[in-house]
């Protein structure tokens, strides 16, 4: 696992003050553990990214005031306009300790079901786990080689050295489904017998009143002549 070092610098506590080191974009932090003092200081913010912003777990050294603590990223606040971390907390670490962190989770093969034209559905990313400080894995690699369309990895399904996971077992980790099929709706084509077709328009009821005048429509029908006069 990678260590990642990040130099920091002590803060004042108070409203202000905070305020103060993020104008100055900052990130106030804190560093807690058993058997120690709790140190508050700050970081630049542009140092938190490598920690936030990535698929792996790292280790941490944190410098301050000529001191090295090593610790794990516990957990960022984030602005929730600006999307940008406004605290962090860090946890110690220390020998013989158990912690509980979360690790990502990595999913790696390519499924029998998905080249059968399957979709994988992921449902988790990352997972809690609960070990000692040296068997903390950087992130946990999930095989789905051998899944079929229908199938599902669930959490009882992991083995894990040295690790314990703390998650229900029953809970599904990705699955692999049958994609939808597109039916596009079938429209019905009026068909028109040659010679029936009405031209865009035309009035029918009008040539049905033409047919009718043809033969003199509305007019008095003539009076035959008698012959006989």
């Amino acid at each position: 696992m990678d260590l990642i070092t990040i130099d920091a610098k002590p803060r004042e506590t108070g409203k202000k003050a905070v305020h103060a080191v993020r104008r100055a974009e900052e990130v106030p932090c804190i560093l807690y553990g058993a058997d120690m003092e709790t140190q508050i200081f700050q970081v630049p913010e542009l140092t938190l990214k490598p920690l936030i912003f990535t698929n792996q777990f790292h280790r941490v050294e944190i410098t301050l005031d000529g001191k090295s603590y090593e610790c794990i990223l516990k957990n960022v606040d984030f602005d929730p306009v600006s999307d940008k971390p406004i605290h962090a907390d860090f946890q110690m670490l220390v020998e013989g300790e158990m912690l509980t962190l979360n690790v990502p989770v990595h999913y790696v093969g390519e499924s029998i079901g998905v080249l059968e034209g399957g979709t994988p559905q992921e449902f988790v990313h990352d997972i809690s786990v609960r070990c000692l400080p040296q068997h903390i894995p950087d992130h946990i690699d999930v095989d789905i080689s051998h899944l079929n369309i229908g199938d599902s990895l669930l959490v009882r399904d992991l083995e894990i050295e040295n690790v314990t996971i703390n998650f229900p077992e029953d809970q599904a980790l990705i699955s692999v489904i049958q994609p939808r099929e597109i039916i596009e709706p079938e429209i019905e084509e009026l068909e028109v017998e040659e010679g029936e077709a009405v031209e865009e328009g035309e009035d029918v009821t009008e040539g049905a009143e033409g047919e009718a005048s043809e033969g003199g429509g509305d007019k008095a029908p003539k009076e035959k002549s008698d012959s006989r006069k």
